[in-house]
């Protein structure tokens, strides 16, 4: 060898092995370029697509369209209610669309019809009730919105009753009633009310028509809103579908005639109760119109007639805690509020100090019963530094709960107020005067 060159040829050496860091390198290096160039490639025939949508296509990008759920008539599981269009045409549409008074139903009555809630609705508003934190005395007076629903039962029940028994001060209403056998079809027709009653010293109404099927109680439908009028002229059209010439003599149509308030709860001028087994040749009949015309009644005609009933509660004062325990135990006797013959009562309390609402609570409901057990225990913080029970008083009032009007007061019970006497002054100072004992008692609901 001579220079590293031998005599056959140059003189080979083996090359350095490669790292075991470095092939980690580039491995990881070459992924992250394929990634990169994929997503590039992604990303631009993505923003080719969007490209190339014109505004028509980009409705494509939009959720998809729910058709309206259509309500199932009574004792059906393939027929349905509907709507049929009002023949007053679209141009009459409900008061307050637009920029004009917010109707409570709507631009469009068909909605009614077409939809229909799965959950129950509360009766009325849960609020949270006001307590008096411990170490501070905090007295608050209740929301305003339910003193004036108070007031409203109050004014209700005062105008119901001051009304004279004669029901024409409430006007009439008039609607057309139109059976289809092949179709097992009840077609109604609010037609219109005439002659409704002022309200206080407006000289007209807001009036609307609500309607429903009894006794199922599920279905319910109402006219639009007409303005400043007492003689409202709807001429709408309700469809009823799979009724049965059987099941058509077990029904009964429920009207409820209201005035809309735009700042508070409507307020009920009357009902209309047409069992169709009382009405004349609807099944012989067929497809032709009957013209009915019916009285609007005052719901406060059934409290005079059957009484308030009864309530039993029972309460216990621990002076140590500060603390009232009231237990509504349960009621009986109660006026048939429904045209059912059935009521939903609930029971609403309110802790006043020194004549002010500080707290308030309220029992669920219980459906279509005339002697409801509630047997629910509710505890009330009293104000400390007063003369204990001497400042403070309960009020009860047992409600009636109803999805189409406002829920009515039955009666109410004063407890340890300047008007309590008999049977409740009696339980009130035997609770005051034996202290941490349960003591429970029937009490006649009042007016």
């Amino acid at each position: 060898m001579v220079g590293g060159v031998l005599e056959d040829g140059p003189l080979i050496r083996p090359v350095d092995s490669v790292s075991t860091a470095t092939l980690v390198a580039l491995c990881i290096g070459a992924t992250l370029l394929v990634c990169v160039a994929v997503a590039t490639w992604w990303l631009c025939r993505r923003r080719r697509g969007h490209t190339k949508l014109g505004p028509d296509k980009s409705l494509a990008f939009r959720p998809p369209h729910r058709k309206p759920t259509a309500v199932k008539s009574p004792g059906s599981t393939s027929h349905y209610l509907k709507k049929s269009p009002s023949p007053t045409g679209p141009a009459k549409s409900p008061p307050g669309s637009g920029s004009h008074t917010p109707s409570p139903i709507g631009t469009q009555p068909m909605q009614q019809a077409n939809n229909q809630s799965t959950q129950p609705r509360s009766p009325q508003g849960a609020g949270t009730p006001v307590q008096t934190p411990s170490g501070e005395i905090t007295l608050t007076i209740e929301n305003e919105r339910d003193k004036a629903e108070l007031e409203n039962n109050e004014k209700t029940d005062n105008v119901n009753a001051n009304r004279d028994s004669n029901k024409d001060g409430l006007g009439q209403l008039e609607f057309k009633l139109r059976y289809r056998s092949e179709q097992n079809a009840l077609a109604v027709t609010v037609v219109k009310c005439k002659d409704l009653p002022a309200r206080g010293t407006n000289a007209t109404r807001d009036p609307y028509v609500k309607l429903q099927l009894l006794p199922d109680k599920q279905h319910r439908v109402k006219t639009r809103v007409l303005r400043n009028t007492k003689d409202p002229v709807y001429d709408e059209d309700f469809t009823f579908y799979g009724i049965s010439q059987n099941q058509l003599q077990k029904m009964t149509l429920h009207f409820v005639v209201l005035s809309f308030d735009r700042y508070s709860r409507d307020d009920m001028i009357g009902e209309v109760v047409c069992a169709l087994s009382s009405v004349p040749g609807l099944e012989q009949v067929d497809n032709q119109q009957l013209a009915l015309c019916r009285e609007i009644c005052p719901r406060s005609l059934k409290i005079q007639s059957q009484g308030r009933g009864e309530l039993l509660v029972s309460l216990c004062w621990q002076p140590g805690a500060s603390r009232l325990t009231v237990v509504v135990l349960k009621a009986r006797n109660l006026p048939k509020m429904d045209v059912t013959g059935l009521a939903d009562p609930y029971v609403k309390m309110y802790l006043l100090y020194n004549s002010q609402r500080i707290a308030k609570k309220k029992t669920h409901v219980k459906k279509r019963t005339l002697s409801p057990v509630f047997n629910e225990s509710f505890v009330f913080d009293i104000p400390s530094g007063g003369d204990g029970l001497g400042s403070v008083s309960l009020e009860f009032l047992l409600l009636d709960w109803d999805r189409v009007t406002k829920n009515e007061v039955i009666g109410r019970l004063e407890l340890g107020s300047a008007k309590s006497q008999g049977s409740a002054l009696n339980h009130w100072n035997e609770v005051r005067s034996s202290p941490r004992r349960q003591i429970a008692d029937w009490h006649k609901l009042r007016e």
